[in-house]
């Protein structure tokens, strides 16, 4: 708000004295003021929440990753554990070939369910911290529009001095 437009508003509003005036620019000030501090909170949770977004995305496109590499690795060690048996001259389709075989599948699964389970609770986090930011943006502006009302009520009887005879009711 520029200068010219903050003293013409007591002139529109009926306030006749020099001390109206300067309350009432003080007070617009004030109010103006609390509500571009809470505009600003707002906008500085928005931006942290936009970077928790691009955390969540990049978490878990490592999750992803990290999930893969488990399995091929378990892909390699069972295909090397194979090649050792039939080395050894046992037979793939025998009992203990299949056991071991099945248990490598298992601690593959279990690895993989670790990994997946450990990410999803991870995006949880961020998204509850996401949320959280979001929510303490939205705090700050009604806490400045709530402040700059408070702002104008508290001066109200020094702008309009004929409100201070007033009974409401």
């Amino acid at each position: 708000m520029c200068a010219p437009a903050l003293m013409a508003i007591p002139a529109a509003l009926g306030a006749s004295t020099a001390t109206g005036a300067l309350a009432l620019a003080g007070t617009a000030v004030s109010a103006a003021g609390s509500i571009a501090q809470g505009i600003a909170a707002n906008n500085a949770a928005k931006a942290q929440a936009s970077a928790i977004t691009d955390q969540m995305r990049t978490e878990a496109q490592l999750n992803t990753v990290k999930d893969s590499r488990a399995r091929a690795q378990y892909r390699t060690q069972i295909a090397q554990q194979r090649a050792e048996l039939a080395a050894r001259g046992v037979q793939l389709d025998s009992p203990t070939a299949l056991m071991l075989g099945q248990n490598a599948a298992q601690e593959m699964t279990f690895d993989s369910q670790t990994i997946r389970s450990d990410g999803a609770a991870r995006q949880t986090e961020l998204s509850n911290s996401r949320a959280a930011a979001l929510a303490e943006g939205q705090n700050s502006l009604l806490s400045g529009i709530f402040s700059a009302a408070g702002s104008t009520l508290t001066a109200a009887p020094n702008i309009w001095p004929g409100l201070k005879n007033k009974v409401i009711g």
